[in-house]
């Protein structure tokens, strides 16, 4: 049995906030990465071009049952800057994914992905019961596994041509997970807190 994905709900921070992914949060999302090839070179799909089409890929993944999408917001400013996602991960048991994730460069290198990761990884273990958090991305994806592997990702493996990219080529998808006994020491070392 695969975990209970959560209703659409609220996590806060003192960084971001991650509010359910809504068509209201469009214009700031597109303002922080629409038309940007480099923020969605590893999504799957091209850069959205305009608002219109950033609002049919959410739509798309709103719609999607077994993910719950998240947009993520700055508490400072109050406004989404990218979004991030639950995913349902059938065949692995107690387990759910954290992917479909891309911010704005604004953000990169800043404190807001730690900051979603944290919320999200605490709130599976601690309210949706995992024993398992799981992530994936592209072989060529350098910098997003040094982030995953940062904030305690193990390498678990790499799935050989596991499905075309935008541009036609095979996607390798390297995949890492976090187990609920392993989460407490990594949670403290990136907010030097402990539960």
């Amino acid at each position: 049995m695969t975990a209970q994905m959560p209703t659409p709900l609220t996590l806060e921070g003192d960084t971001v906030r991650l509010e359910p992914l809504t068509d209201g949060h469009i214009p700031d999302l597109f303002a922080a990465g629409g038309g940007d090839d480099e923020v969605w070179r590893w999504v799957t799909g091209p850069a959205p071009r305009t608002e219109a089409e950033l609002a049919l890929i959410a739509a798309r993944l709103i719609e999607t049952p077994d993910h719950v999408p998240f947009a993520v917001v700055l508490r400072e400013t109050g406004r989404a800057v990218g979004w991030t996602t639950y995913i349902d991960t059938p065949g692995y048991a107690d387990s759910i994914e954290i992917g479909w994730t891309w911010y704005g460069r604004t953000v990169w290198r800043s404190a807001v992905n730690t900051a979603c990761k944290v919320l999200l990884i605490d709130h599976a273990f601690d309210k949706l019961g995992v024993n398992r958090v799981q992530l994936k991305t592209d072989n060529l994806n350098i910098r997003s596994q040094n982030a995953i592997r940062r904030i305690g990702g193990v390498h678990e493996g790499t799935l050989r041509r596991h499905r075309r990219r935008a541009d036609g080529t095979w996607r390798d998808t390297v995949y890492f997970g976090i187990l609920d006994d392993e989460w407490p020491a990594h949670r403290a070392r990136l907010t030097g807190l402990t539960r």
